[in-house]
């Protein structure tokens, strides 16, 4: 499958994407997505198009990343009739674990998953909120296909361009619904 990033007409999204300058430090524009998250109309509109973008391809699992992955991974998982996977920091999951370090802007960081979370030729859809490095995403679909699942595609609300974080996805099927 193709990287490249289904055509779309954003305008919508960015009217309710607050943008917070100088945060978390200055020189950065911090994307918050919770205007979009509390506006009914534009939260259903939101999943309703990361749906229609991989309808075509057979899901049996969505994953969700913590902590805002869950709240849009979960209702895609819904609508597409497959299960849904939690993706947690280390130490936050009761039971046996697969777990994948990923690198951050400055150190480390450890994702984990249930070992029973994903099971062999599962097709596995990936939705977080924002694709920004692309370090939590790749550490993801490492996971998944630790477990012999295979990534379907990956699907994000929005995409921080500049951060080039789509070139760590590979060839992967990546969708976003607005880049910035």
């Amino acid at each position: 499958m193709s990287a490249e990033s289904h055509p779309t007409n954003s305008s919508w999204i960015r009217g309710l994407v607050r943008d917070i300058a100088d945060y978390p430090q200055p020189g950065v524009t911090f994307r918050d997505i919770t205007p979009l998250l509390g506006n009914a109309f534009g939260f259903h509109r939101a999943i309703d198009e990361l749906v229609e973008r991989f309808s075509g391809a057979p899901v049996d699992r969505v994953i969700g990343m913590e902590a805002r992955g869950f709240i849009i991974a979960a209702p895609v998982a819904f609508q597409l009739r497959a299960g849904f996977v939690p993706v947690r920091k280390s130490g936050k999951l009761p039971w046996a674990v697969v777990r994948e370090e990923y690198s951050l802007e400055y150190g480390t960081d450890k994702l984990e998953m249930h070992r029973d979370a994903v099971h062999p030729g599962e097709r596995v859809l990936v939705i977080d909120d924002v694709l920004a490095t692309g370090g939590t995403a790749a550490a993801t679909c490492r996971l998944v296909e630790e477990l012999g699942g295979l990534v379907v595609g990956l699907g994000f609300m929005i995409e921080i361009g500049a951060l080039r974080g789509r070139e760590k996805l590979g060839e992967r099927h990546v969708e976003s619904l607005a880049v910035y």
